[in-house]
């Protein structure tokens, strides 16, 4: 009897163990298959198919559970392929957020934000609404750690516009509309980059594929909601040009004298050829570049490449140079992102009345100073002689929305501190004030 009870005791803590291990395996497994975050963050954004959608490769991995290799493997036999099949469709999401040398989450507060709200964007639901097609047959499918894992790869076609409304909508990221209104609804100008000494209208008279070139530039700006104005819609715009400044090689540098003679805030220039490809097929190679006309500083330089093809060559280019305005535009907004904490930027060049003697020209670049101080949240001197002061100053968009406003706090706050001297203005250029300083 003694050994009886012995025997029943034994059976039942077999069972209860069995039952404890298959709990835990059960929870690791729908641990595994419903993760916040994939597994792989492996992918290449492949191109630009329209303004809107990317064309994305990505890999997805899934790892067998059990307690022996054997029960591993059965569960990759039986759902690896639709698990790394959903971690390869978290990763296209992924690649698009994350990677690149710019990506679309690029500030320590929105990756913060994201991994918060992680479990809804990467949720099965939003993963059917962001990928508006995927490829019937996997690029690869590996078995991997001798059958007790494996790798899928697959194409999709993300629609990158829905998942940024998404990002902005549940306050991840500042709306695109938002980010261009707090830096002064930006205008923009697309010209072709011409070579020294040329002028980027004459380009785009005389060659059909820069025309083609620039309205697609201009067609994509146009469909993300941008202000855009057409250089050679400017009647005076060739005598204009002529009084602008120069580089100092005494090369006039047009594209950026034709940018500020018509106020555009950033101007993009673009270049591009066919390249020889496999199989007696070209692609279209396009470069575009952006450029902050106040100071003609490069903001983003990257170049698109269109598929390979027999003839076409319109098509090919319109491909490339949608690839590549859409890495700039990135470039463009995480630029502003970064001046949206420092304020709205203007530059201010002031000439100050010649022939003044030291004193006076110490109690004006003093008082300027000051002013400045006043005035500007942070600011940056560029230039400071006897007849010229340039600064790059950044004000409080809530406080001053234009540059009339700020050129009347400079002009106040200069006039405040006695120097005897008066500020005027000799031109204003949307963020490009152009001061005068005399007695």
């Amino acid at each position: 009897m003694k050994t009886n009870g012995i025997r029943i005791i034994l059976i039942a803590l077999l069972i209860l163990g069995t039952g404890c291990q298959g709990t835990s395996q059960t929870g690791s497994s729908d641990l595994q298959r419903t993760p916040d975050i994939p597994v792989s963050k492996r992918g290449t954004v492949l191109e630009m198919v329209s303004p809107s959608e990317v064309l994305v490769e990505a890999s997805g991995e899934y790892y067998g559970v059990g307690g022996s290799v054997r029960a591993k493997r059965n569960d990759v036999d039986s759902n690896g392929t639709d698990q790394a099949l959903i971690d390869a469709r978290r990763t296209a999401i992924y690649v698009i957020l994350f990677e690149g040398s710019d990506p679309v989450l690029s500030t320590p507060q929105e990756r913060a934000a994201f991994q918060q709200q992680s479990a809804y964007f990467y949720h099965p639901d939003s993963l059917r609404r962001y990928i508006t097609y995927e490829d019937t047959l996997f690029t690869s499918r590996v078995l991997m750690e001798d059958g007790t894992a494996i790798r899928v790869a697959k194409r999709f076609r993300i629609n990158k516009d829905r998942l940024l409304n998404d990002l902005s909508d549940r306050r991840v990221m500042v709306a695109r509309e938002q980010l261009l209104s707090t830096a002064g609804t930006p205008i923009l100008m697309v010209m072709p980059d011409a070579r020294t000494g040329e002028s980027p209208l004459a380009v785009l008279a005389g060659d059909t594929t820069a025309r083609q070139a620039a309205t697609v530039i201009q067609g994509y700006l146009t469909s993300k909601g941008y202000e855009i104005v057409v250089p050679e819609q400017t009647a005076e715009l060739t005598n204009l040009i002529r009084s602008q400044q120069t580089m100092s090689s005494g090369q006039p540098d047009f594209a950026y004298q034709i940018a500020l003679s018509i106020g555009s805030d950033i101007y993009l220039t673009f270049s591009g050829y066919a390249q020889e490809a496999s199989f007696g097929t070209t692609r279209y190679v396009a470069t575009v570049n952006a450029y902050e006309t106040t100071t003609a500083r490069l903001l983003g330089s990257e170049t698109g490449y269109s598929k390979e093809r027999k003839g076409d060559l319109m098509v090919s280019v319109e491909e490339a140079l949608n690839d590549a305005v859409d890495k700039v535009l990135t470039r463009v907004m995480n630029y502003w992102k970064e001046d949206m904490q420092r304020g709205v930027q203007y530059k201010v060049i002031v000439s100050i009345t010649p022939g003044l003697d030291s004193y006076d020209i110490d109690s004006i670049q003093l008082a300027f100073m000051d002013a400045v101080s006043d005035v500007a949240l942070s600011s940056r001197e560029l230039v400071l002689t006897n007849e010229t002061i340039d600064y790059i100053i950044w004000v409080d968009s809530a406080i001053y929305d234009r540059a009339l406003g700020v050129y009347q706090a400079l002009k106040t706050a200069f006039e405040r501190y006695g120097t005897g001297a008066v500020m005027g203005r000799s031109s204003m250029n949307r963020k490009l004030m152009q001061l005068t300083i005399d007695y």
